[in-house]
């Protein structure tokens, strides 16, 4: 082969997730799980709207049967989901459902796919403000004392995987929460650069679209501080349950299907 001659090279794979479900007719709703989650997160929520819509779940970057990447951040993550998201070639903008982490990732998509958004309803958001910005001695200690804690859970691996793994034990729907050896970088990786370092009040500040957060009163990770000042943006409206936990129980998919219902 001469010199001049070059050589060509593998198309590069798609960069796309692992679709979980695709159900139902209508107008698209996409559910998008949380960290050392999976899909089945949405076990109780999936029925009541596939009736009526068409229901879309996605295993996140580096959970479930997705992909593994590189450092795990909010714009590697969002990457991912634009490609994935882009590959259904949906027709009309879509209503996006995050819970938790899927929540701050889908803020940031919606922030930046402004066209292919509808409607952005985040369940139980771990929404947190740096503690130099917050005035209030309480909070902002409360706040410093989530940081610490998302830090502890990264650095202590066996006490992690130990604690998850009995959590997990007793919860009724298996793998709704999965924190193993093999999805351990994931679980570290989007901790860090996707929960403990967040801008997500900026980027749900610069959403188009309306934004409904849908929050249990006694989720020990909705943070006050940071719900408190999302609900000063004039498209935000919160919708509470007494009660609950963070995960989306029977009651809290009720009240989801509501709100989407009401949109």
């Amino acid at each position: 082969m001469s010199s001049t001659q070059r050589v060509r090279k593998p198309p590069r794979q798609k960069r796309l997730l692992h679709i979980v479900d695709d159900r139902g007719e209508g107008s698209a709703i996409i559910l998008i799980h949380g960290i050392a989650s999976s899909s089945l997160t949405f076990t109780h929520l999936l029925p009541l709207l596939a009736g009526h819509h068409r229901v879309i779940t996605i295993d996140l970057l580096g959970f479930g049967q997705s992909a593994d990447g590189v450092s795990y951040t909010i714009d590697e993550h969002v990457a991912w989901l634009e490609n994935t998201i882009r590959s259904l070639h949906l027709l009309e903008p879509a209503t996006i459902i995050g819970h938790s982490l899927g929540g701050l990732l889908m803020a940031r998509y919606a922030r930046r796919n402004p066209r292919r958004v509808d409607r952005l309803i985040m369940v139980n958001p771990p929404i947190i403000l740096d503690a130099d910005d917050i005035g209030d001695r309480r909070e902002r200690m409360a706040v410093q004392a989530f940081v610490r804690t998302y830090q502890y859970l990264r650095h202590n691996k066996a006490f992690t995987l130990r604690n998850f793994g009995m959590v997990a034990r007793l919860l009724p729907i298996k793998g709704s929460l999965v924190v193993s050896e093999e999805d351990w970088e994931p679980f570290i990786g989007t901790m860090q650069h996707c929960i403990e370092s967040q801008t997500t009040i900026n980027d749900i500040g610069a959403v188009n679209s309306p934004v409904d957060i849908v929050y249990s009163s006694t989720d020990a990770l909705v943070v006050a501080s940071g719900l408190r000042l999302v609900r000063r943006f004039r498209h935000v409206e919160t919708h509470r349950l007494t009660g609950g936990d963070h995960l989306i129980g029977k009651r809290l998919a009720r009240l989801v299907a509501t709100v989407v219902d009401a949109g």
